[in-house]
């Protein structure tokens, strides 16, 4: 096992969010064990509050809140990770071929990135989809992932062109290793915590421009999703009529998912930088120290 998995199986961090994201990605796979049916059926009285029945209360159409929310999961968390990863791969490729063969390359690449850069991506989210209209979650995938990019191959960039003069890398190029070798066996394992950072952050961004998108009216309002969802409550007044679960369920589910994704961003920080952890340390050595002075007294 690895210094940097022991590191993460140790911090509590870690663990509370692995456990987070494991849990509400198994909610996501057992929907049809979780909450069998449809979920657009009509099964109660308009915004019926929360009951044994219905535990997480109803729409105003009638329909299972509890079961809306579990199926909902699927296309939101599915969305968000794969957006999450095809942002983190897009922004990784390009910030390793213009860190590693500069010149030319690098700059084309840095304007390239630099231009996407200072487009507000929202507004943009948003001009792109009122173009296309309705929009599925495919497209609201590509949407995001096409313009979400440049944060990720900045940092990668950077951090290669600190890497590729090190003495590790330049004896690898002297004995004429071939450069692929050198970017994916040299490089690129030194970016690995980098690259959980920014697989975390797409992954959150992804799933907060997904319900955005959809809860501004740009999804496909027939499609169950977290989004979806919140703009259902929110054309039906959810919240002025006192319908609160109808607007909360999803509202909870998209912050535990950020909460548990933070939690693993904050390990993946600490490996990335061992002065983050100093903190803990220096909190325990304190402890120790009070808990010896504590004894010491006791023994006189």
């Amino acid at each position: 096992m690895s210094s940097g998995l022991r590191l993460f199986l140790r911090q509590k961090k870690a663990v509370a969010g692995f456990i987070i994201i494991a849990a509400l990605c198994l909610t996501a796979l057992l929907a049809p064990v979780l909450a069998p049916g449809d979920p657009a059926q009509r099964v109660g009285r308009s915004h019926q509050p929360p009951t044994a029945e219905h535990v997480f209360g109803t729409t105003k159409m009638g329909r299972d809140v509890y079961s809306q929310f579990v199926w909902g999961a699927r296309p939101s968390l599915a969305v968000g990770f794969a957006t999450g990863l095809a942002i983190t791969a897009l922004g990784t490729a390009i910030g390793l071929i213009a860190g590693y063969f500069g010149g030319r390359t690098d700059a084309v690449l840095d304007l390239t990135t630099n231009a996407v850069l200072v487009i507000p991506n929202i507004p943009l989210l948003i001009l792109l989809a009122s173009f296309a209209g309705t929009v599925g979650p495919m497209a609201i995938m590509a949407i995001i992932a096409l313009t979400s990019w440049p944060w990720g191959a900045r940092m990668t960039r950077a951090q290669t062109l600190s890497l590729k003069s090190r003495e590790f890398v330049v004896a690898a190029r002297m004995v004429g290793e071939p450069w692929w070798r050198i970017v994916f066996v040299e490089i690129l394992p030194n970016l690995v915590p980098l690259i959980g950072i920014n697989l975390v952050g797409s992954i959150i961004y992804a799933i907060v421009a997904q319900t955005t998108l959809e809860y501004l009216g740009f999804g496909d309002p027939l499609n169950v999703t977290w989004g979806t969802m919140l703009y259902n409550a929110q054309n039906s007044s959810a919240i002025i009529v006192g319908a609160w679960w109808d607007i909360g369920a999803p509202a909870i589910g998209i912050a535990i998912v950020g909460l548990g994704l933070a939690l693993l961003n904050f390990t993946f920080d600490e490996i990335a930088n061992p002065q983050l952890r100093s903190g803990p340390a220096l909190s325990r050595w304190l402890r120790l120290n009070r808990l010896r002075a504590r004894e010491l007294r006791a023994a006189r």
